[in-house]
């Protein structure tokens, strides 16, 4: 007989219930089921009111009638769609085809020189005659055993013949230095930062939705400020000090760097110290060829009293340094996320950088000027007290404390100079912003420039006496006060002081007479990013604490 309608749709209403909360076999089993009991046409009404084939409801009518013991499997041995590897046994083959490694320089790939996306290999494929889906190009690389990777840095180009010798004798160096009690220290300079709101890597935790606002792009401004880190890491105090400095990366700043560091921290930390061994990298302002960085490195022995040795990595090794794992990158995850805003945010977050291993890390400022380009001349090398070590001497040598040789200092002809009024330490290169022999150079450069343009009413002869002899100051001390004007701003009654209060005047004609001068000479120094206006100031800036000689 034939089933009514209301039937019908009543089945319809029980089976968009109990079909989706079953599997594909039960739900046979049910519509199996419905159909035998309705007898006659119960097939076709089921079929309808489910909306399935009538095959599937003949299927389970005939489950039903076998009977049998549950497998645990909706399907039967080989049932459903067959997988796509199976079906077409060329996909994989092609698919490798155009992921293996070398096929990006292969010229017949169809891929060489693109990403290769699963979109972009499921479209390739597809055009082979292989069609699949980027979800399937995806799976099929899985199992495969590829994965989404970056680059990896292990390729280090070519390698010293002395490499690991050269690990081993630093190695040695250091254990010998440790069990003698005597302090060894890393060294280097962390990358330069742009001052401002840059975006930084990394992240920290905000409120959702309310991340710091930076830039768009990270282009910097035209003459924005920056930091350069320069960073000591003792190796046996698990200790970091660092000197932020707002000008160039130098040796002159380098050393200086190395100065406070010994002043205020090395030299109570090891009262009883006399050696000290720096493991630094091949290049940079501390570098093995670097000749300014031994110079300075010299002066820093004879003024503390100890044996400086320097042991340098290789070249492309610099990674190794202890300083770049121990406290750089410690450093580089403390801002993380953080915009690096003024030189303030900079030495605050470097300083309260710790570790749970107990790493303590001292920050400062160091607002000096160190000008790049300063070497040293052959002479001042040949007289430095540098012994080079019979392993590597270039890599590997040893400063000694004692005064270095005189070197000749040029004298000029002219004697009718007033002697130099100026104390040394106003000659220091962070005040000057040059080294002694580049001072001296200067000197030279201003003198003939005098010679050379007279005043037009005195004959040549009278002119040079009057130029080179103007006033209480020597052009030394003339040329020496027009830049400690121009650099820190100094006062005038500061510098008359200080050069033993010449006559009154003497320092502001001397600062008109050479400014125009070394503005025609192209050598007008740029003001510091501090000023240095009193005696105070300037002895503070090299870290001397009496003003007097």
């Amino acid at each position: 007989m034939a089933v009514s309608e209301g039937i019908e749709a009543a089945l319809a209403d029980v089976f968009a219930v109990l079909l989706p909360q079953v599997d594909e076999r039960q739900r046979r089993l049910v519509l199996g089921a419905a159909a035998r009991v309705l007898g006659h046409g119960g097939i076709r009404a089921v079929a309808g009111a489910a909306g399935v084939a009538e095959s599937t409801v003949s299927r389970g009518v005939r489950e039903l009638a076998v009977g049998g013991e549950l497998t645990g499997r909706v399907r039967v041995e080989g049932g459903g769609r067959k997988r796509l590897r199976d079906a077409d046994p060329g996909l994989i083959p092609a698919l490798l085809t155009l992921v293996e490694p070398d096929q990006r320089g292969d010229p017949e790939s169809p891929l060489r020189w693109t990403v290769k996306s699963t979109r972009k290999l499921a479209a390739e494929l597809t055009r082979q005659g292989h069609p699949v889906g980027a979800d399937t190009v995806a799976a099929l690389l899985r199992a495969e055993g590829f994965s989404l990777q970056g680059t990896a840095r292990t390729t280090e180009g070519a390698r010293h013949p002395d490499r690991d010798a050269q690990f081993h004798y630093i190695n040695d160096q250091v254990k010998a230095y440790t069990a003698a009690g005597q302090p060894v220290i890393s060294v280097d300079t962390k990358k330069k930062e742009v001052l401002g709101d840059y975006a930084v890597a990394g992240r920290e935790w905000h409120r959702a939705g309310e991340p710091v606002q930076v830039r768009a792009h990270d282009f910097p401004e035209k003459g924005a400020a920056k930091a350069v880190p320069y960073g000591i890491y003792d190796i046996t105090a698990d200790a970091g000090w660092v000197s932020v400095g707002c000008d160039g990366d130098t040796a002159a700043f380098a050393v200086a760097t190395l100065r406070r560091w010994w002043e205020g921290e090395g030299r109570h930390r090891y009262p009883h110290a006399s050696r000290l061994l720096i493991t630094a990298d091949a290049g940079g302002s501390n570098g093995y060829r670097v000749r300014a960085w031994k110079k300075e490195l010299a002066d820093f022995a004879h003024v503390s009293g100890l044996e400086v040795t320097v042991c340098h990595f290789p070249p492309g090794t610099s990674k190794w340094n202890k300083i770049e794992h121990r406290l750089f990158s410690q450093i580089s995850m403390n801002w993380r996320g953080r915009p690096l805003t003024s030189h303030e945010v900079v030495v605050n977050t470097i300083g309260a950088t710790t570790t749970r291993t107990g790493l303590t890390v001292h920050a400062e400022l160091d607002p000096g000027s160190y000008p790049t380009g300063v070497t040293a001349s052959d002479e001042v090398m040949d007289a430095l007290l540098l012994t080079e070590h019979d392993w590597h001497g270039k890599w590997n040598y040893s400063l000694r404390p004692e005064p270095p040789a005189p070197t000749p200092a040029p004298r000029h002809e002219d004697r009718t100079q007033p002697d130099d009024r100026a104390p040394d330490w106003l000659h220091h290169p962070t005040l000057t912003g040059m080294e002694h022999a580049a001072f001296t150079d200067l000197l030279a450069e201003v003198e003939q420039y005098l010679l050379d343009h007279p005043p037009i009413s005195l004959h040549h002869k009278r002119a040079r006496r009057r130029t080179l002899r103007r006033g209480p100051l020597s052009l030394s001390d003339r040329l020496l006060v027009a830049i400690l004007r121009h650099r820190w701003k100094a006062q005038v009654r500061t510098l008359t002081t200080l050069l033993g209060s010449p006559a009154g005047g003497a320092v502001s004609d001397a600062t008109h007479e050479m400014t125009p001068i070394l503005q025609a000479l192209g050598r007008c120094p740029r003001p510091a990013p501090i000023t240095a206006p009193t005696a105070t100031d300037l002895a503070n800036l090299i870290g001397r604490t009496d003003t007097k000689s």
